[in-house]
């Protein structure tokens, strides 16, 4: 059981991000790995297809960072990670909300020499639902370093003003140039930290934290990780913006009659009334 300190918490909304270690443990990370190498040679466990599959072993670009969204509806080992309750209260916690669900996970794999992952904030991408608030938990399954290509942070950048997405995500050449433009509109010299952890660990993010990830140059080295993007609890769509940024994507999932976000692929893992998901623990436990 994760469970934020006091402390934590300040720090988080001082910081727009929680560096924190002891996640998962070192069982669960080497089950992870061999599930990833799994799922990037397109077998699923479930049978049920991830959302977004952008990369796969045969015909994916080596120089890219590996990435497939929803690895939890095509594998129970990644579900059992991204569906836990107390992950799921430790983002309510930062972000102050009355529950959360998740929005997607995202399965991400860089080998030695890939290419970097440009810097951007969430909540750009987020108007088909609202409240639209996003918050992270980064879970690293390798021992991170800035030169292998961690994820970094710009320290107190959640409270800069809001800007739209821009530019290239994957592999660009300059991949901090649209959030140092950002940093020069606010005046300010960014202060970028890098997530370096062991294993299991990991970081919590605030949806408009700038972030990404730089070339991975270490010779051997990869840098796998497992995020959960949550939401809140209370979300519902909104028609006019289904087709703007993920919304695209997601707004398949959007019912006939009205605008409620559906439990079956947006679950909600912890709220302050003790409400979860009733089919989680079920899919969970399931061969």
């Amino acid at each position: 059981m994760f469970k934020l300190s006091e402390n934590q918490i300040r720090s988080f909304n001082e910081d727009g991000f929680l560096i924190v270690e002891n996640l998962i443990d070192d069982d669960t990370v080497e089950l992870l790995r061999a599930r990833y190498r799994r799922l990037f040679k397109g077998d699923f466990e479930t049978g049920i297809l991830p959302d977004e599959v952008n990369w796969q072993e045969a015909t994916g670009d080596p120089s890219l960072t590996r990435q497939i969204c929803n690895g939890w509806k095509a594998d129970r080992a990644i579900a059992r990670v991204v569906l836990r309750a107390d992950l799921g209260q430790a983002v309510a916690e930062l972000g102050g909300w009355p529950g959360t669900r998740i929005m997607i996970d995202n399965v991400l794999w860089k080998p030695a020499q890939t290419r970097p992952l440009a810097y951007h904030q969430d909540n750009a991408y987020l108007k088909w639902f609202e409240p639209s608030e996003l918050l992270s938990c980064w879970i690293a399954l390798d021992d991170t370093t800035a030169d292998a290509g961690t994820i970094e942070f710009v320290r107190g950048s959640h409270r800069w003003r809001h800007s739209l997405p821009e530019g290239e995500f994957h592999g660009p050449k300059e991949y901090r140039k649209y959030m140092e433009l950002a940093a020069a509109r606010e005046g300010v010299e960014p202060e970028i930290v890098y997530v370096e952890v062991p294993k299991g660990g990991g970081s919590f993010h605030h949806g408009w934290t700038w972030h990404g990830s730089g070339d991975n140059t270490s010779a051997s080295r990869s840098r796998r990780a497992l995020v959960l993007h949550a939401m809140r609890s209370d979300t519902h769509y909104v028609p006019e913006h289904l087709g703007q940024g993920t919304g695209s994507i997601y707004s398949r999932y959007k019912r006939l009659g009205d605008n409620v976000i559906d439990e079956n692929y947006f679950p909600i893992l912890w709220t302050k009334d003790g409400y979860r998901t009733p089919g989680i623990e079920n899919y969970l436990s399931a061969d």
